[in-house]
């Protein structure tokens, strides 16, 4: 099951790595860090249910109702993050 409790000692210091971590990156090289990341704590996890729990919970609590209302559809395009320094 997804902890979705509060786990972490100081968000502000993962919010502020996280942020200075995609600085000086382009919009395509924040993406695909971001990307990476997913997938490192993904691995990390391990568990496909808690995973999909986490997908669900992230795109919002109608997730499935809406991914099935969508299928076919073209994806759409992410917004770029403010943060990318040019």
């Amino acid at each position: 099951m997804l902890n979705t409790q509060p786990n972490m000692p100081s968000y502000d210091d993962f919010y502020e790595g996280l942020i200075t971590a995609h600085l000086g990156l382009t919009t395509e090289q924040s993406h695909a860090m971001n990307a990476r990341l997913v997938l490192l704590l993904a691995n990390h996890i391990g568990d496909a249910a808690v995973l999909q729990q986490a997908l669900q919970l992230a795109r919002g609590q109608n997730a499935a109702a809406e991914s099935a209302s969508l299928a076919g559809r073209a994806a759409i395009t992410p917004v770029a993050p403010s943060h990318a320094a040019a």
